[in-house]
């Protein structure tokens, strides 16, 4: 009986000390109001910095950059709570529907498919989870500052005039076309065979373009991706900003004329050369609105780092490393 009790004993210790060993081991490492930060959190934010510190062949040196770099991620994450916190207040969401079409977005703005930017994370030691929380979290933080500073910041006639006189060599223009296009995407994960049903209903579109209907009803009527909903009108394009088979027929294309099916790595194309312009400086008023947006969002940044400085002051912050 008594070797019983010592075993149960020994078993109960063991639980106990591994459970010990755990807590010890992820312990909170910081509390932000009523959110807590553990180090498990640290230390998985840490990870791919400190793969790079380790390299610094000085040890001394060494442990200063992971110092600062520790105490630099922790603030981090002290910011991402407090963003997380004053989000739930003002009842501002980011669904995983708003993730996947921000994430289309910029696979279309880079020219990358889904599988390439699968491939690139896996280069990096990146999951495509943490990828998503990261667009997730540029996604609140833009709601934020819609919702806290836009409609405190605005950008007078005198500054767009000084920032253009400054900042004049930026808007030398070079050659561009402007392009409206009827894009047949390529589904994700497409087989060989739904890949010819969209090359077929690109081909019948061109089809139906050569026997005279509208390029704008038919981009209604077809186009899919970003541009769709303005038209299939993707503004004015520079060498080198589309993909490759695309950017070659655009710029040896008359103003009007109406390309062939192009095939491209997220679909099959038909463009119509809309204008173009040569190289040259562009006038005030055709670059108001982006210097418009380069100003603002300089504020808007500065006014937005204001608030959080403020949401800091007012939180209860508890750091125990």
């Amino acid at each position: 009986m008594k070797s019983k009790v010592s075993f149960f004993a020994a078993v109960f210790f063991i639980v106990c000390a591994t459970a010990l060993y755990a807590a010890s081991e992820d312990r909170i490492v910081a509390v932000v109001n009523d959110g807590i930060i553990t180090l498990s959190e640290l230390n998985t934010a840490l990870q791919q910095v400190m793969e790079r510190i380790e390299k610094i062949p000085e040890e001394a040196r060494r442990n200063e950059v992971a110092a600062q770099a520790r105490k630099a991620v922790m603030n981090q994450l002290i910011d991402r709570s407090l963003l997380e916190q004053e989000a739930s207040k003002l009842k501002i969401t980011v669904t995983e529907d708003d993730v996947d079409k921000a994430l289309e977005s910029l696979l279309a703005d880079r020219g990358l498919t889904y599988e390439k930017l699968q491939e690139t994370l896996a280069a990096e030691g990146a999951a495509l989870a943490e990828y998503r929380d990261e667009i997730r979290r540029d996604l609140m933080r833009r709601k934020l500052v819609e919702r806290t500073v836009k409609s405190k910041v605005s950008v007078t006639d005198e500054e767009v005039g000084a920032y253009y006189a400054k900042h004049r060599g930026d808007y030398e223009g070079k050659e561009a076309v402007r392009i409206q296009q009827i894009l047949i995407v390529k589904p994700r994960g497409a087989t060989d065979r739904t890949i010819q049903q969209a090359k077929r209903e690109a081909e019948a579109v061109l089809k139906k373009l050569k026997a005279g209907e509208s390029f704008d009803l038919l981009v209604g009527m077809h186009s899919q991706g970003p541009a769709a909903k303005a038209g299939g009108d993707l503004g004015f394009m520079e060498k080198g900003m589309m993909f490759p088979a695309v950017d070659e027929a655009a710029f040896r294309m008359k103003t009007g004329e109406i390309s062939d099916v192009i095939e491209s790595p997220i679909g099959f194309h038909i463009i119509r050369i809309v204008d173009r312009r040569g190289a040259g400086i562009k006038p005030i008023e055709e670059v108001r609105h982006e210097i418009v947006g380069k100003i603002g969002n300089e504020k808007m940044k500065k006014k937005f780092e204001e608030w959080m400085g403020d949401v800091r002051k007012k939180a209860y912050i508890e750091t125990r490393l």
